[in-house]
């Protein structure tokens, strides 16, 4: 089956088209205009389904689901949880079906491998009413490249194993799998909790926020857009890419060295949090931009976990092309580096979901 996966980002969709092999046929970033999208693809292969990334599935959407009408509308209900998401993966949506109406296509939610976190890891200690009314818990994110990775490990050594799963791009997350099912993670209720980001602080204390609002008399809308787009690297040293960063520091910088200082201190935490929700660590996985691409950052980490059994291999650290292992010669635990492929788990949901119905 060709599957046409779509990828909605802040300005334009990221489209490719896989082969019934999972080759990739074709590849394009385009605006989501109709215009602009027939004209992509009317020199495309009509695909057999279309596989959509949908950001939030809430508690209702466990596992891809074949879109229709009734699905759409619980999706826009959603969008009070994703505010800043789910409208671009709607559009996304509603864009590509009015070229492709007779083509079956399918919602695969980042949310959705988060729903096997049990009670003790999703829920938060605020007023029953409030996680009641507002389906208050820790969502999760970044599911679909947690979930390809956690199958990728396992064909590279394994199934079974306790993995912990970094995702680290512009937004990060860690996942605590276990056996191929995620049982913690450091996003929460928003994409906003757990490790420094980019442009998005991670977490903070929540009366900060609070304090912020009552004694500064800023806005909920103003904190909330400094916190999610001021904030994080960029908040720290100027800038969110980490390789300008890291150049930075080697030249002594000294607002580049607190900022790869901030930025190891959560991951190192995080890491340490997760492994402890698995009761150990067997493998280590990088993935994401940042994770496939630093070097210094999968050092750094490996340098402060070595309590846990994880050591790499500076030789195979520096020189990593696609999916490698890094670890070290005396490591009680493995470590890898896996190429990002949330396109591969699109194509995979959607063709069991078809398969299914």
């Amino acid at each position: 089956m060709r599957v046409l996966v779509v990828n909605a980002g802040s300005s334009s969709l990221k489209l490719r088209l896989l082969a019934a092999d999972d080759e990739v046929e074709r590849s394009a970033d385009v605006e989501p205009e109709p215009d602009r999208l027939g004209d992509v693809l009317a020199d495309w292969p009509t695909p057999d389904a279309v596989g959509h990334r949908v950001v939030h599935g809430g508690t209702r959407f466990t596992e891809p689901v074949v879109l229709d009408d009734l699905v759409r509308q619980a999706l826009v209900d959603l969008t009070a949880l994703a505010p800043l998401h789910q409208p671009k993966s709607l559009a996304g949506l509603d864009a590509v079906h009015r070229l492709l109406p007779d083509v079956p296509a399918v919602a695969c939610f980042d949310t959705a491998f988060h729903t096997t976190i049990p009670a003790a890891a999703a829920t938060y200690a605020v007023p029953r009413e409030w996680r009641d009314r507002y389906a208050i818990r820790r969502y999760g994110f970044h599911g679909l490249s947690h979930a390809y990775c956690a199958r990728r490990v396992a064909e590279l050594v394994s199934p079974g194993l306790r993995l912990v799963s970094c995702h680290l791009g512009a937004g990060a997350s860690l996942t605590a799998i276990a056996d191929g099912r995620s049982v913690d993670t450091t996003m929460g209720f928003t994409p906003l909790e757990g490790l420094v980001m980019a442009t998005r602080s991670g977490t903070v204390d929540p009366g900060l926020v609070l304090w912020l609002e009552e004694h500064e008399n800023l806005s909920p809308h103003e904190v909330a857009t400094a916190l999610e787009k001021e904030s994080g690297l960029t908040a720290l040293a100027g800038t969110g890419d980490l390789r300008e960063i890291d150049a930075a520091a080697v030249d002594g910088d000294p607002d580049a060295l607190l900022a790869l200082d901030v930025y190891t201190h959560r991951l190192v935490g995080g890491i340490a949090s997760m492994a402890a929700a698995l009761g150990g660590l067997d493998v280590l996985a990088f993935t994401g931009g940042v994770g496939e691409k630093s070097a210094t950052v999968r050092r750094r980490a490996a340098e402060r976990l070595g309590f846990l059994g994880v050591m790499v291999d500076a030789e195979r650290n520096e020189h990593v092309d696609g999916d490698a292992e890094i670890t070290g010669p005396d490591a009680r635990a493995r470590t890898f580096v896996v190429t990002a492929r949330e396109d591969l788990e699109i194509a995979h949901g959607t063709r069991e979901a078809l398969a299914d119905s």
